[in-house]
């Protein structure tokens, strides 16, 4: 077995006893069915791996972790997220795919750094409008919801390359309509 890197913990009770040493926490495949609050207490977190438990909801205080630069949130039993999701202003990569959203909070959209956002396979009948304002977006996945449109505002990704769209419900009119705001990029429809 490897050892562990300095700073990394899979055991959310020693990670509280030392808070400011964390640097990665991995809870994966747990059966987490609750984060606590606490979890803001790990200032220097920059990656926190959830993937793969039975979380149903986050705490607000997620909202806390500044330095955060990885979230895996990926198969779960969210329904919804905070809208403090908004506070992680150094967030490169979000991972909400294979969860239960119907929707997600517009302050996503204040996630300026993020490069790839991942929310295939839930329930999403829409995307925020304030998805435009991920300037610095590369990959949107999309894939595996009830989509029937975008919003003219993906058009404002320009750094946008990879764009997943397929098992939805957008119409051929609409997937028309894909190209003229997302010229010179790859889609899969």
């Amino acid at each position: 077995m490897q050892a562990e890197e300095p700073g990394t913990y899979r055991d959310l009770t020693k990670a509280f006893q030392n808070p400011l040493d964390v640097r990665v926490l991995n809870l994966s495949k747990q059966k987490l069915t609750i984060l606590p609050a606490e979890i803001g207490q790990l200032k220097n977190l920059y990656e926190l791996n959830l993937y793969e438990n039975k979380l149903t909801t986050l705490p607000k205080e997620i909202g806390q972790l500044k330095s955060l630069l990885t979230l895996y949130l990926g198969k779960n039993l969210l329904t919804t997220v905070p809208n403090e999701i908004g506070q992680l202003k150094s967030l490169l990569m979000l991972d909400l795919s294979k969860n239960l959203l119907t929707t997600v909070p517009k302050e996503i959209g204040q996630l300026k750094n993020l490069r790839e956002l991942y929310l295939s396979n839930n329930q999403l009948t829409t995307v925020p409008k304030e998805t435009g304002q991920l300037k610095n977006l590369l990959m949107l996945h999309l894939d595996e919801n009830i989509l029937t449109t975008l919003p003219n505002e993906i058009g404002q990704l320009k750094k946008l390359r990879l764009l997943f769209l397929d098992a939805n419900l957008i119409l051929p009119k609409e997937l028309k309509r894909i190209p003229k705001f997302i010229p010179k990029r790859n889609t899969d429809y």
